[in-house]
């Protein structure tokens, strides 16, 4: 598996991780002595990306710094949002970089792994053939960190829908294919990935797969602790 292009997404506050993000941007933050973003960056590199996106807002100057200290031989481009776009609207924003073409997103808080790469390799294997949009989901269990007291999402013969109560617990694991065709769905330009997710859903179009490997999320204060302190 080779030759993807990837969006991370970065352009975040990072307000749950209290004053750890006052003068850092949150994909900055260290695990294991390693930033958020870079071990996205080296993860997927790892699997073949040959260009990476990355939308910034929130300290964009500092984010930019770090990929021109330590990337500069990487075809990585950011895309600054001077308003923040949210997560849909700053995709949208992004085409330009990403052509016309499936690719893939990552939100630059979740910790891949080693042990995450079969089942990644697995989920954008034949990614050109996706139609609209496939995510990759954890069941509870396998998702670790930050997470709510509800699921995210149902999932049933390869087709995915809302949580509702009584159902499995399922989360979105931060990783999706994306076909940029479903972008004409939406005329704002900024918007949540929530809003286009539950047009797909409407029409039985959102895809969807299920992970094997635990996913670490380091959506707040919490979950840095504790894998900081492993």
């Amino acid at each position: 598996m080779s030759g993807f292009n990837l969006m991370i997404l970065a352009a975040g506050y990072g307000k749950r991780m209290n004053n750890l993000t006052h003068s850092i941007p949150k994909p900055l933050l260290k695990i294991n002595n390693k930033e958020l973003l870079r071990h996205n960056i080296d993860f997927f590199t790892n699997l073949g990306c040959k260009k990476i996106i990355i939308n910034t807002h929130y300290l964009h100057n500092k984010i930019q710094n770090f990929i021109e200290q330590y990337y500069v031989d990487r075809n990585i481009i950011l895309s600054y949002e001077p308003t923040l776009l949210n997560t849909g609207g700053g995709i949208k924003n992004a085409l330009r970089f990403l052509g016309d073409n499936n690719f893939i997103t990552s939100n630059s808080d979740i910790l891949w792994k080693d042990n995450n790469s079969e089942d990644v390799l697995k989920f954008i294997n034949n990614y050109q053939e996706i139609k609209t949009c496939k995510l990759l989901l954890a069941k509870d269990y396998n998702f670790e960190g930050l997470k709510k007291s509800t699921g995210d999402f149902k999932y049933e013969d390869g087709v995915v829908t809302r949580w509702k109560k009584n159902d499995p617990y399922l989360y979105y694991t931060g990783l999706q294919i994306i076909n940029p065709i479903i972008f004409k769905l939406m005329k704002e330009v900024s918007f949540s990935l929530n809003k286009l997710w539950d047009l797909l859903i409407a029409k039985d179009k959102l895809q969807g797969e299920i992970s094997h490997s635990n996913i670490a999320h380091i959506g707040d204060i919490n979950a840095f602790n504790q894998f900081t302190e492993n």
